[in-house]
């Protein structure tokens, strides 16, 4: 029985100099490379999420999108 649960095995391609840095930091963390991109990539997730949350509050504030109050949600859903 695999160790491994709920994942998806990828292959990636990378520019020679981001290679090079990803290999001397797995070497250097003691990690395998797979864990040392995950991580990089749930940090890089983060940081879109917050882009997007600034982007969306943004577009409220200036009209330009139409918002919903939960009360009419909560309305419509008989809650």
């Amino acid at each position: 029985m695999s160790k491994y649960v709920n994942v998806t095995k990828m292959s990636i391609t990378l520019d020679n100099s981001v290679a090079n840095e990803l290999n001397a930091l797995s070497k250097e963390l003691n990690k395998k490379k797979s864990h040392v991109i995950e991580n990089a990539l749930m940090l890089y997730f983060d940081m879109l999420d917050e882009k997007i949350a600034d982007k969306r509050l943004r577009e409220v504030e200036e009209g330009t999108v139409n918002t919903i109050s939960a009360e009419e949600v909560w309305k419509e859903l008989g809650i």
